[in-house]
């Protein structure tokens, strides 16, 4: 689980508190404090996990976040000062896993990043039991677990780890309505704290890219009072 973490944070005396912790837990950590600098760290030293303060300088936590996507499907943990949902749906947009709003515990910001590690990687991992899957096919959605491709109407669709986790999901027991909560334990975690409707910022990003109709859904329904689950395509 050890990993390489890269703290963007322009706040010094948090970054060194951050930094300390996650060193504690056993990573290796870099910091940095602006934009700029973050993109050219995470270019040079590829990280595994990029703990990112949205306010930054040179270049906000936004655009740093797009920037790294064109390049890495490392794990991106938004920090923000600002709890109003707008900064955090744009944040997730741009491809961030997760988010934490200030003052956020150095602890749990551990923990989080540790939930992220256990989330396993490789042939057999969007499965339930370590063996690679067969293709799941939803119409003209075809999802391929062992190479990790979605591809729809022959398409290749580009999702984050976190998109694709949670399709995978939904996918592999296809007539499964999930709760919310449910699908966190499946995709971020037992351990994960925080906000449920996370999901449903995702779900929505899954949809958008998917070119899937939340009135007239394809592939990912809304189970009213319960969730989601897939459609039959």
């Amino acid at each position: 689980m050890n990993a390489r973490v890269l703290v963007v944070e322009d706040e010094r005396s948090l970054a060194r508190v951050v930094a300390s912790y996650l060193r504690s837990d056993g990573h290796e950590v870099d910091c940095v404090f602006d934009g700029p600098a973050a993109v050219a760290t995470a270019r040079e030293r590829p990280p595994d996990v990029i703990v990112l303060d949205l306010g930054l300088p040179g270049l906000d936590g936004v655009e740093v976040c797009r920037q790294v996507r064109t390049f890495s499907d490392c794990y991106v943990v938004m920090l923000t000062a600002r709890a109003d949902e707008v900064d955090k749906l744009v944040g997730l947009g741009v491809g961030a896993d997760d988010y934490l709003t200030k003052p956020a515990s150095p602890r749990e910001l551990v923990a989080r990043v540790r939930a992220m590690l256990r989330r396993p990687r490789g042939p057999g991992a969007a499965g339930t039991g370590g063996e690679p899957d067969p293709t799941r096919v939803f119409g003209a959605l075809r999802l391929d677990p062992l190479a990790r491709e979605v591809r729809v109407d022959g398409t290749p669709v580009e999702l984050t780890r976190t998109e694709f986790d949670l399709l995978a999901a939904l996918s592999g027991r296809p007539r499964m309505a999930f709760s919310r909560r449910q699908l966190i334990e499946a995709v971020w975690g037992e351990g994960w704290v925080g906000d449920e409707h996370l999901v449903d910022v995702h779900v929505g990003h899954l949809r958008r890219k998917l070119g899937d109709d939340s009135a007239a859904p394809r592939f990912i329904r809304t189970v009213r009072g319960v969730g989601y689950r897939m459609g039959e395509g």
